[in-house]
């Protein structure tokens, strides 16, 4: 794998590094790397290594480009809003180099076709936000005995590591056995991130990469690395491998891909289906004719309820409302609303554990009242 003389002005101050040279910038030249999901993580993660020289980069997401994206997901600009990610990725890693090949798989990493996406590639970088995708990539590099450079964000903290059972280190199952249960943690879109966090723990997971690429340095195999934006604090966990890991361990009994939907406790919906579920269509009803005696409340917090709020319609936290339900009525139907619909959904089975029979949940909250009935309530 020659460079020519392009790419030895290109990539002149790896070249001129003695851990690097001109030996190992051919090392990252003849390096491919899957890059699992092009957002907040993938987007620095994706750019840096088009930068460094890697000679084949693997994009995978089936999502499109939305504003919400643009406050972290610089690989994406306003003009990409409503594309495909794995396109507008495709033309900006081409924009930073044309030397590197870039092959985009527009579609769902999934059980049935992991394998075959992440068998022909030397490293896997995890840049994914929930939980069945990070236990299925961990499985599937396991079986494949490639690398998983892992790296999640929450907020103003991130952590990142190298699974790889394979060097010696242990997978992401021996650190989490089992998955949270579903909507015990938020998600971005909920939780919210940092704009320029995925840019630190994306550059330290770029940095692992490119460190296994040349195998040179010490790796964040063993090793889980915590960083919190606010304080500017960088911790480290030593991390063992689990002998009794079901997939990595001394007798292992995941012996291939399972549905990790279930695994995680995510149980398979139909459109329609759900009985304790209302569309913002029908809330509007409700609140267009008061003589339903349907009330609306919404459970998000106060700083929410500042961006985005909807006329009528009063605010009780989600996080007060094990203190405050006594205020409802059991016997009055409620309909209850958040951002999206997993708060809400929380809130409507806390409330029937409480006692109340008539409360259902808003589908899409206030997110799909914006789109479907006022677009003058901000969607965010």
């Amino acid at each position: 794998m020659e460079l020519n003389n392009d790419e030895i002005r290109r990539y002149s101050r790896h070249l001129i590094l003695p851990e690097v040279g001109l030996a190992g910038q051919k090392k990252i030249k003849a390096a491919s790397v899957l890059c699992i999901g092009a957002g907040g993580l993938g987007s620095p993660i994706a750019m840096y290594l088009a930068a460094a020289g890697i000679g084949k980069i693997g994009i995978v997401d089936f999502d499109t480009v939305d504003f919400s994206n643009l406050q972290r997901q610089i690989l994406h600009t306003d003009a990409d809003v409503g594309r495909s990610k794995a396109e507008s990725a495709k033309e900006t890693i081409r924009g930073i180099n044309p030397h590197c090949e870039v092959v985009i798989h527009n579609t769902r990493i999934s059980s049935e076709n992991a394998l075959d996406l992440i068998r022909p590639y030397d490293i896997v970088v995890d840049g994914t936000d929930n939980f069945p995708t990070r236990y299925l990539t961990n499985d599937a590099c396991v079986l494949l005995k490639k690398p998983n450079v892992y790296g999640s964000i929450f907020r103003f903290e991130g952590q990142a590591s190298v699974f790889a059972p394979h060097l010696g280190g242990p997978c992401y199952r021996c650190l989490y056995p089992e998955p949270p249960p579903p909507g015990m943690v938020p998600s971005c879109a909920e939780g919210g991130v940092l704009g320029v966090l995925p840019g630190i723990i994306g550059c330290i997971q770029a940095t692992e990469i490119l460190k296994l690429a040349i195998g040179k340095g010490n790796l964040l195999v063993g090793r889980l690395l915590l960083f919190n934006a606010l304080d500017m604090k960088f911790r480290e966990l030593k991390l063992r491998r689990d002998p009794a890991c079901p997939v990595c361990g001394d007798h292992p009994t995941i012996k291939e891909l399972i549905d990790y939907e279930v695994f995680c406790g995510i149980e398979p919906t139909k459109e329609d289906e759900n009985p304790d579920e209302v569309t913002v269509q029908e809330m509007k009803k409700a609140l267009d004719d008061p003589k339903l005696g349907i009330k609306i409340i919404d459970v998000r917090e106060p700083f929410e309820y500042e961006i985005a709020r909807i006329e009528g319609v009063p605010l009780l936290p989600m996080s007060e409302l094990q203190q405050r339900f006594t205020e409802l009525d059991p016997n009055t139907q409620y309909y209850l609303l958040c951002k999206v619909g997993a708060r809400s959904h929380s809130a409507v089975e806390f409330l029937r554990e409480q006692g109340f029979k008539y409360v259902k949940n808003v589908k899409g909250g206030t997110n799909a009242w914006s789109d479907e009935i006022d677009r003058n309530v901000p969607r965010y």
